[in-house]
């Protein structure tokens, strides 16, 4: 890689888009939230929110025995939520001074030690006949895992399928009858609204912790974990290890998002995959073991003056930076869909379909909410000149076209 693109990988970051087709399966919720009894047989400490809870004239009447809003959403989603337990089979390299002596005696030396990893996560039933749905990275390398219901019942889990960009996976067991989760929405959080999360952080089972919305449309970028195609929701509500793939609840115990990440340097930052994305890639790999992503084959930046500044330095680029604000593709991968269709390092986007776009962010959303083989129409300033390129995306590639 010459010098000018290592310069420009510090701003640029590869457009591998994450979208399924078929469309997000959710409906529209009214998030005012219930306003919490007067209760001071069960006094709970809350963080403050900007939406008050709204009073429960049943919980008024006889305060001793009704639980607050928070115990009426764990109740109504605790039992959907289970443990998984994944064991996965690692080979551990070779010590290498037995490596050189490899060619010579071929397999007479020892073969590479194996060695066990078992890992415990978190997960919830969307179906009565037991479909569950996870974080990818709590049943990686794992083709069954244990699955124990809240009850103590346990069953052997058949993984589905895995899809790395989104961090969703498919599990599936032989049962009937199961308590489910009812999903919500996430479209219209705002920040400071209640967040309730549920699941078995450092093998503590059904450990609930609360908070709020902290923020909505947090990019893979942002939250430290560049490879993933989703745009997060971040909470404070407590996560740790052992929460990967159990809910996030709004205060009507609708689940509206994934737990999946958190910040190692940083407490009270916690990340969610959005339900609507979560059920849309979970759709697929039930179906089909895999789900599709729209793929362009550009690297793009948020165009700023620093980085015009930067790029102008660079002696070695082959085109001119006309703009100083805007998404800037620098780099136009070979035999891409992106290629095809006409695209050029050099080219600003401004608009996707008719949808005016000002972030590489945005760009990514509305490529993800695209389908496979459909055009897609980019408007782009090329030469302080607006043209149209149409782009058919292909299917995300494993291998292919990496940078």
């Amino acid at each position: 890689m010459s010098a000018s693109w290592k310069q420009i990988a510090v701003y640029a970051a590869l457009l591998a888009i994450g979208g399924a087709t078929g469309g997000v399966v959710s409906r529209y919720l009214d998030l005012k939230l219930p306003r919490e009894a007067n209760s001071e047989a069960t006094p709970v400490v809350l963080r403050p929110s900007t939406i008050e809870p709204s009073i429960d004239t049943d919980a008024e009447a006889n305060p001793e025995v009704s639980p607050n809003f928070i115990a009426r959403a764990v109740e109504r989603v605790g039992p959907a939520v289970v443990r998984i337990d994944a064991t996965r089979t690692v080979t551990a390299p070779m010590p290498e001074p037995l490596n050189p002596f490899r060619r010579f005696f071929g397999d007479e030396l020892p073969q590479s030690p194996e060695r066990v990893e078992r890992g415990i996560g978190s997960g919830f039933i969307l179906t009565s006949d037991g479909r569950i749905v996870t974080n990818a990275h709590v049943v990686e390398g794992a083709e069954v895992v244990d699955v124990t219901l809240r009850d103590g019942r346990n069953f052997e889990g058949k993984v589905l399928g895995t899809d790395p960009l989104t961090d969703v996976a498919a599990i599936e067991i032989e049962a009937r009858d199961l308590p489910t989760a009812t999903l919500g929405s996430s479209a219209n959080l705002i920040p400071g609204q209640w967040a309730i999360a549920i699941g078995n952080p450092l093998g503590l089972d059904n450990t609930v912790t609360v908070g709020i919305i902290s923020a909505t449309g947090r990019s893979s970028t942002q939250v430290g974990i560049s490879d993933k195609r989703v745009r997060f929701i971040q909470t404070d509500a407590a996560i740790n290890p052992g929460n990967s793939g159990g809910p996030l609840l709004n205060d009507r115990g609708e689940v509206i998002g994934i737990n999946t990440a958190i910040r190692a340097n940083a407490q009270g930052l916690g990340f969610a995959i959005p339900i609507e994305t979560a059920q849309r890639v979970a759709e697929q790999l039930f179906s089909s073991g895999r789900a599709q992503h729209p793929f362009l084959g550009i690297q793009m930046i948020d165009l700023t003056p620093d980085i015009k500044a930067n790029l102008e330095r660079d002696r070695n680029l082959d085109f001119t930076v006309n703009a100083e604000n805007g998404v800037l593709i620098v780099r136009v991968l070979e035999g891409s869909p992106a290629e095809k269709g006409g695209v050029k390092a050099g080219d600003l986007i401004t608009r996707i379909n008719g949808i005016t776009i000002e972030s590489a962010a945005e760009v990514q959303e509305r490529v993800e909410a695209s389908n496979v083989g459909e055009p897609l129409d980019l408007e782009v300033q090329r030469d302080r000149e607006l043209q149209v390129v149409r782009i058919r995306p292909e299917v995300y590639p494993t291998e292919a076209f990496a940078p």
